[in-house]
């Protein structure tokens, strides 16, 4: 299994992914358009059977129909896309785990928030979960907006979902907005010195060419809606919280305003 993270420089800087197979087939996540998945898909000699997405929003799911007529593949996505999302064929469950090839299994996270058909996805390999997809829940230094779903919803998560994972596995978010979060850390936690090294890092980095990728131990340390205890965050605030909860909404509407 390749993990291929392709970066497709539309206005609102969506990545789009495919998991390429052992056996040549392909599973597409969150296809920007059909053009740059079949671009990629004939240089590689690879067959398209699977379109995963990780919510109904159109950026994420506008390559759908047309794919599906030219290659005739299954749309696996959350049951709440019914209706929604272009050729969803497959309505996947919370806790599911899917066996793509020997040794490979994506599980299947309920995760509400930005919307209320959200999926993220596990990927697994010999047991160890290695990758996660994280459509706009969480990107790299932030999370996903809640104008169409629910703060409180993205806060339990959040809490729930991410805060355990392990150190090691590998974020894969629906978007490139690094800089920005980053920058949103620092005028929260000026002293921050890991989020000022990953912003030197992303300036000097080519998002074209190899994306930057952050892990969870990296999001402890630069993502600030994992920095809910921290004094300086709190002292930040515009109004003094008494929970978690309290400053992680909080920080959402600061950074709706960013």
């Amino acid at each position: 299994m390749k993990i291929h993270q392709i970066y497709t420089n539309s206005s609102l800087r969506n990545f789009t992914y495919i998991i390429e197979l052992l056996n040549k087939n392909a599973i597409v996540i969150d296809p920007w358009n059909e053009t740059l998945v079949n671009d990629f898909i004939y240089k590689n000699g690879l067959i398209i059977t699977t379109i995963i997405n990780t919510h109904e929003h159109w950026d994420h799911t506008q390559g759908n129909q047309a794919l599906v007529n030219e290659h005739g593949c299954e749309v696996w996505a959350h049951n709440n896309g019914i209706g929604k999302i272009p050729g969803l064929s497959r309505s996947l469950k919370s806790n599911e785990r899917i066996n793509i090839e020997e040794g490979c299994v994506i599980e299947v996270l309920d995760t509400p928030g930005h919307c209320q058909a959200h999926l993220c996805f596990i990927v697994h390999h010999n047991e160890k979960p290695e990758y996660i997809f994280t459509g706009d829940i969480l990107f790299n230094a932030g999370v996903g907006n809640c104008h169409g779903g629910s703060v409180s919803d993205m806060f339990d998560t959040i809490q729930e979902k991410f805060v355990n994972l392990p150190d090691d596995i590998i974020i894969l978010p629906g978007h490139d907005y690094l800089e920005n979060n980053l920058n949103f850390t620092l005028s929260r936690e000026p002293t921050n010195n890991s989020a000022k090294q990953w912003l030197v890092k992303y300036k000097n980095s080519d998002v074209n060419i190899n994306p930057l990728k952050t892990t969870m131990a990296d999001e402890r340390q630069i993502n600030t809606f994992f920095r809910l205890q921290n004094s300086e965050v709190r002292q930040n605030l515009p109004t003094s919280a008494n929970s978690d909860k309290d400053v992680f909404v909080s920080l959402r509407s600061l950074r709706d305003n960013w």
